[in-house]
């Protein structure tokens, strides 16, 4: 339940100049007191407001939220490219690694302006694959849980990069090539009349050298050990149950993470925040959040 006083809250629009001179649009929904902000890495062909539900349902439960339009991507791309929207998803001086480095950049930001609260990364999808890249590495400090949603693990036959819609095109016709994303209609629809999103399509938009810098697996020795939350679909052409549960696996046993809990929602596909179960999902992450009640620095118990 949400907390008295908890309730009013703010949406803004910013911006930060990165260390290789992009200049990254981000946005804010916060509330008074939060009991921890959030900042969320969004995926591969979409941008940072598609999460503005999900941010009022945080604030709702008393959590404030940043997000980023990643380079290529919303604000940042178009501002990037001269508004040409044929040319978003290609991310510009610095490629992937600077990307990261933006959401690392991004979470100093915000930690500074909010120095008593903690901060935990949501990664989804290819926002995902680099948050597992930034808790690989001492930015790992900045947080105090991570959040994995529509991920994978990220080696070779765990991960696919390929027609990720195959699975769900309809049997007549081309669809629009966003059935992958979830079963509920309307989320396709939105997602295929949305003009800031295009294909996921890795190789085409980063190139071989930077597609291939999205592999990896979890070190062995991490800079903290962290609360983690995995959440996917057992239909997520990405990755799905068998690479959620790799992932888990090697964060217990090759990382030393102690509090790894993973949730795989029957039936459903990439985007679970998006899913026709999305109420349940958002539940299980505010849950979560709630049981670990980081402000106060309690930890909560894995489970699956």
């Amino acid at each position: 339940m949400p907390e008295p006083g908890r309730r009013a809250s703010a949406h803004f629009t910013a911006t930060f100049v990165d260390e290789v001179g992009v200049e990254i649009t981000y946005y804010g929904w916060t509330v008074e007191r939060p009991r921890a902000v959030i900042q969320i890495a969004h995926g591969l062909g979409e941008h940072a407001l598609r999460y503005a539900t999900v941010a009022g349902e945080l604030n709702a439960a008393g959590y404030s939220v940043y997000a980023a339009d990643q380079r290529g991507h919303g604000a940042t791309g178009l501002a990037q490219h001269g508004g040409d929207r044929s040319k978003l998803g290609r991310l510009g001086p610095g490629g992937l690694r600077a990307t990261v480095d933006d959401i690392r950049q991004l979470g100093v930001q915000v930690a500074r302006e909010h120095p008593d609260v903690p901060l935990v990364l949501l990664g989804h999808s290819w926002g995902s694959l680099m948050v597992q890249k930034i808790v690989n590495s001492p930015a790992l400090l900045h947080y105090a849980g991570v959040v994995l949603s529509g991920t994978a693990y990220r080696m070779p036959g765990h991960m696919d990069g390929g027609d990720l819609t195959r699975k769900h095109r309809p049997a007549t016709g081309s669809g629009s090539g966003f059935e992958w994303l979830s079963r509920d209609e309307g989320a396709q629809k939105r997602a295929a009349d949305d003009e800031l999103m295009f294909p996921a399509e890795v190789l085409k938009l980063f190139g071989v050298v930077d597609g291939l810098r999205l592999f990896g697996r979890p070190a062995k020795r991490l800079a903290a050990d962290v609360p983690l939350l995995i959440l996917v679909g057992d239909d997520d052409t990405l990755g799905g149950r068998a690479s959620a549960t790799r992932l888990r696996d090697a964060y217990r046993r090759r990382s030393g993470l102690t509090d790894v809990e993973l949730h795989v929602y029957p039936g459903a596909r990439h985007e679970v925040l998006n899913e026709t179960n999305r109420d349940e999902v958002v539940g299980d992450l505010v849950a979560w959040l709630d049981a670990h009640d980081f402000a106060n620095g309690a930890r909560g118990g894995a489970v699956a």
